[in-house]
């Protein structure tokens, strides 16, 4: 029992050390494994600004090929589970929208061309409010909403 446990923090320290030795040499760069982050996006203050900074358009057809599944009431507003899926073929990214929030753009997913155009989370809400989920595809953004009540961890209303 003890030597598997002294095996298992050997390799540990053994992996710590053979990356700590890679990121001084030079070889693994932090900066240049982190993923491009839309900044003014997930800062804007509106949906309409959030879009436009995301995808470069807030035009959005509501599509039945776009599915948000969420409760119809939220007993705690910080943990409300979300998801989204799509039929539509070669989705690009989907994004998950709270217009209650003061900053509405909760998430973003760019999804690969072989991905399949599905996500679940959970996202924080401020108030009742929809959720609505755009998805960008070749021909525009399409987008579904749904209306969650929350009645604590919010405003109740």
């Amino acid at each position: 029992m003890i030597d598997a446990k002294r095996r298992i923090l050997l390799k540990g320290s053994l992996g710590a050390g053979a990356v700590g030795v890679a990121v001084s040499a030079g070889l693994l760069t932090p900066g240049a494994v982190l993923a491009d982050w839309p900044e003014a996006a997930f800062a804007a203050d509106s949906q309409a600004a959030a879009l436009s900074d995301l995808f470069g358009s807030d035009a959005t057809e509501a599509s039945d090929k776009v599915k948000v599944k969420a409760p119809d009431i939220a007993e705690n507003g910080a943990v409300v589970p979300v998801t989204v899926e799509s039929e539509v073929e070669n989705a690009k990214a989907i994004s998950i929208i709270a217009s209650g929030n003061n900053t509405p753009l909760i998430a973003s997913f760019e999804l690969g061309s072989d991905a399949v155009p599905f996500v679940s989370t959970r996202i924080k809400m401020a108030k009742t409010s929809d959720v609505v989920a755009v998805v960008q595809t070749d021909a525009g953004l399409l987008s579904a909403s749904k209306s969650v009540k929350v009645t604590i961890g919010g405003c109740g209303g």
